[in-house]
């Protein structure tokens, strides 16, 4: 009889030990830094295409200018 107590407090240390381990190795972020990411990436984006914006005006203006020269 000693013995199936025994199994059984095994058995349930076992199983905590396992619930702790899982519980380790959740990940969790922070909300904040989740939205202030994606903010900062809008604003590279945004720079990102007034960069792209501003050049190929820039060629358009300087292709006209020769253009109309010639």
């Amino acid at each position: 009889m000693k013995k199936r107590i025994e199994d059984n407090y095994s058995l349930s240390t076992n199983l905590n030990l396992q619930r702790r381990h899982f519980s380790d190795h959740i990940k969790t972020t922070n909300i904040n830094k989740l939205l202030n990411k994606v903010k900062i990436e809008k604003k590279n984006d945004l720079k990102k295409k007034m960069y792209l914006f501003s050049m190929m005006s820039l060629v358009i203006i300087l292709f006209s200018i020769i253009a109309v020269s010639i």
